[in-house]
């Protein structure tokens, strides 16, 4: 413990500054969202970055040629505002002040007269042109570049100490200079300076860094220290709001769902990355989208869920790749993910310009509702995503996953539409219509998606079930009480190991956490013997908070699912308008009868939703908020 406490220093006293929460006061209703909403992320950010692109070699030239490039093709009149300098703009940190230094000699225009030098001419340049401008830096003392790629090009240079580039020990400085003085709207906050340079490094053994950590052990929980990996994203957080009074800024999260980021990351972040790097491989973007299409209830307007930057243009999605180009576009679009391009934009045909600028497909990820697609039918084979939009129709995918045609079949049932009534399907790539009752069987190419909008009665005709409202719904206690690691996820290999080791092992916790017409571990919501096929699972000792918009009336029918391990407990079941308690349950134990509960929520902004068992428990038992839905009359 003693050299613990001496690698993480000050980060121990990060940590300590939270808040401790008991069971009891967490489980509390109480009338507030606590999901982030400062900031300017109420909509997933569109832009472009440098690091696909170009990795460390980035320059002012290629910067501005991409930005013109945005404005020029009408990119920037669809949504595509940021304009993202990542890893290798810096040069030193001067010691007599702590200031960051940038890379005069690839960005000329920061020099200045004093010698600070300044990215306010290229921010003013970019705002000229309508855009925004983001930085990059890490939440310790180095980069992932210097920790990864430590013989590319535009490393810091100088002493160790000038190589320190990162916000440690220096959050309220260097967000002040980034924001207050240079301009930019726009963050990414890596990682890797606590992950990768503890004293086991052989870069800290040779004498090229100090060690910090590892804080974060991406492939142990046990070995990593949440709370102060969380203290220290928080002072970010905090800083940003200081240095940024009118909130005109987006916060990434960028801990590649290490640190067990999906239980606090959307409480501090703009965005929160699910997953490590993704590569131009169609494996690894499968991998990247698994570990965000199985958390639709932890992002939402103002934090969002954050699968890593497009590779359209590159590899496997490539000019000669168009079926899967359009997949990964499409597939991004529905599970709002920042649609953040990473390619030199001065190489891109035609091809790849429409995709990336399908206008039908963009309104998918940039509709106000903010709900991401949740999965209708899930399989290595084939998946259907399914998400409500705005003004009462449905975009659905299906996607291939194979490297072989294959025919899948769309239910009404997967959209929650009638399945007597006509259901229309407009295809948002080639602009055809079509409709169907019942069900449709397409044939799809290998690795192709079929992207639909589609309008047809509901199932519920006067509402909605809450699993069509991911975005409305924030599991502000998930019941999780020991982190574990999400086992379903498609392990594409990491093209930087190769086939060394042993592969790829689970890594993104997360498992058991709140989810939409499935328990916390993937299986039918069931009680009692009694399957449904629409509802939240989610663990006892949870509080599920809801935006609760013109809805009359709250119904559900609630219960222990009949996957609970602990059958002796009985769980209480509790709604809440604003911070009232409007019904209540009797308390329910595993193998009874589901029972409706209902309460009126007419003029409530937040409906907040209680399921209270034995304190104390481990590894609380799964219950079910069967058919839950907001009723509009």
């Amino acid at each position: 413990m003693a050299s613990w406490r001496r690698w993480t220093g000050g980060l121990l006293l990060a940590a300590a500054a939270l808040p401790a929460v008991a069971a009891g006061q967490a489980l509390a209703p109480t009338g507030r969202w606590s999901a982030n909403t400062a900031g300017r992320a109420s909509l997933p950010p569109m832009g472009w970055n440098s690091w696909n692109a170009f990795y460390t070699d980035v320059d002012e030239e290629k910067v501005l040629a991409s930005a013109k490039i945005i404005v020029d093709s009408g990119l920037a009149a669809k949504g595509y505002r940021y304009v993202n300098i990542d890893d290798g703009w810096w040069l030193q940190r001067r010691q007599r002040d702590g200031r960051v230094l940038i890379r005069t000699a690839t960005f000329p225009s920061a020099r200045t007269a004093d010698g600070a030098t300044s990215f306010r001419p290229l921010t003013g340049r970019l705002h000229a042109m309508g855009l925004k401008a983001g930085i990059y830096t890490d939440i310790g003392r180095n980069s992932c570049g210097q920790a990864y790629t430590a013989n590319g090009p535009n490393q810091p240079e100088g002493s160790m100490a000038e190589r320190e580039i990162g916000l440690y020990d220096h959050v309220d400085g260097d967000i002040r200079a980034y924001f207050a003085e240079w301009g930019f709207d726009y963050i990414k906050v890596d990682g890797c300076g606590i992950r990768a340079l503890g004293p086991d490094s052989k870069m800290v053994q040779g004498g090229r860094y100090r060690a910090l950590g590892p804080i974060v052990d991406v492939d142990s929980l046990g070995r990593t220290d949440v709370a102060a990996v969380r203290g220290l994203y928080q002072q970010v957080a905090d800083a940003l709001k200081r240095h940024n009074p009118d909130g005109d800024y987006i916060f990434s999260v960028c801990l590649w769902g290490s640190a067990d980021v999906r239980s606090w990351g959307r409480f501090i972040g703009g965005t929160s990355r699910t997953s490590e790097d993704i590569t131009a491989s169609w494996t690894r973007m499968l991998h990247n989208l698994d570990s965000t299409s199985r958390r639709a209830l932890y992002g939402h307007p103002g934090s969002w869920n954050d699968p890593d930057m497009l590779f359209v243009g590159t590899g496997d999605f490539d000019k000669d790749h168009l079926t899967e180009a359009r997949a990964h576009f499409s597939l991004w679009a529905m599970v709002n993910a920042p649609l953040l391009i990473g390619y030199d934009l001065r190489k891109a045909g035609p091809e790849l310009m429409a995709i990336l600028g399908n206008e039908r497909i963009i309104a998918l990820n940039q509709d106000p509702a903010g709900n991401q697609a949740t999965l209708a039918y899930d399989s290595e084979d084939v998946q259907i995503y399914v998400k409500a939009l705005a003004d009462g129709t449905k975009a659905v995918a299906i996607l291939n996953r194979r490297d072989k045609p294959f025919d899948a079949t769309l239910t009404a049932d997967h959209l929650k539409l009638r399945a007597d009534a006509d259901i229309s399907l407009d295809d948002l790539w080639t602009g055809t219509r079509t409709s169907f009752r019942d069900e449709r069987t397409f044939t799809l190419a290998a690795h192709q998606a079929l992207v639909f909008r589609a309008r047809g009665g509901r199932q519920l005709p006067n509402g909605l079930y809450l699993s069509e409202l991911p975005g409305r719904v924030n599991p502000a206690v998930d019941g999780i009480t020991v982190p574990e690691n999400e086992p379903m996820i498609h392990r594409g290999i990491l093209h930087w190991n190769s086939t060394r080791g042993g592969g790829e092992r689970p890594r993104y916790a997360g498992w058991g956490g709140a989810q939409v017409d499935a328990t916390p571990y993937g299986e039918t919501l069931g009680i009692a013997g009694k399957r449904y096929a629409t509802g939240l699972g989610v663990l006892a000792n949870s509080r599920l908070e809801v935006r609760a918009g013109d809805a009359k009336r709250f119904t559900a029918s609630v219960g222990v699912d009949d996957s609970a391990r602990d059958r002796s407990h009985p769980v209480r079941f509790a709604v809440y308008g604003d911070g009232r308690l409007l019904a209540r349950s009797k308390p329910m134990r595993f193998g009874e009868a589901a029972v409706p509960i209902a309460a009126d929520v007419a003029g409530v902004k937040l409906v907040e939703l209680v399921a209270e068992g034995k304190r104390g428990e481990r590894f609380p038992d799964p219950v079910v908020w069967a058919d839950a839905a907001l009723v509009t009359q």
